[in-house]
């Protein structure tokens, strides 16, 4: 049975639409499993572009600019995690840098995760081909099962 759940998140309602369906997952194992859900962020772009004219060039973020996104990130996990407390779980929070699909991956295998649960965009095409799937990519490398739940329509431009 499941008895820690990794759910990444990444600030957005889209992100979000796995957690609904592991409450009622964990709302009827809890009574008789003891229950661990890891709220994980993975902060992935850690530079920004300055751009003048027609030029732009890609510049790192300070060490303060660096420290005030971790921040935020713990912040919105420990919101998060607040709307999740009194269902008889424990929560914990994880904010590492990284790739997303290799961090995943890597959190699930060094906190012993049962599952891992994530919504995807829903993305075909041309955009699946620019914007990859960190979905797909965690299919295929997790060596727990992956619960994937598609994100409502009304949520994709949150």
């Amino acid at each position: 049975m499941f008895e820690r759940i990794l759910v990444p998140l990444d600030g957005s309602k889209v992100g979000e639409a796995a957690l609904e369906h592991v409450e009622h997952m964990v709302a009827k194992i809890a009574p008789t499993v003891k229950t661990e859900i890891i709220l994980l962020q993975v902060l992935t772009s850690l530079t920004h572009y300055v751009i003048a004219g027609e030029a732009s060039v890609q510049v790192p973020y300070t060490e303060k600019e660096v420290d005030y996104i971790t921040r935020k990130a713990k912040e919105y996990l420990s919101k998060t995690a607040e709307c999740l407390k009194g269902k008889g779980v424990s929560i914990k929070t994880k904010v590492v840098m990284g790739k997303a699909e290799e961090e995943i991956v890597k959190a699930a295998a060094e906190l012993k995760a049962d599952l891992i649960a994530m919504s995807t965009h829903g993305r075909s095409g041309l955009s699946r081909l620019t914007f990859g799937s960190i979905t797909d990519k965690i299919l295929r490398t997790a060596s727990v099962p992956v619960l994937v739940v598609r994100a409502p329509k009304d949520t994709e431009n949150s």
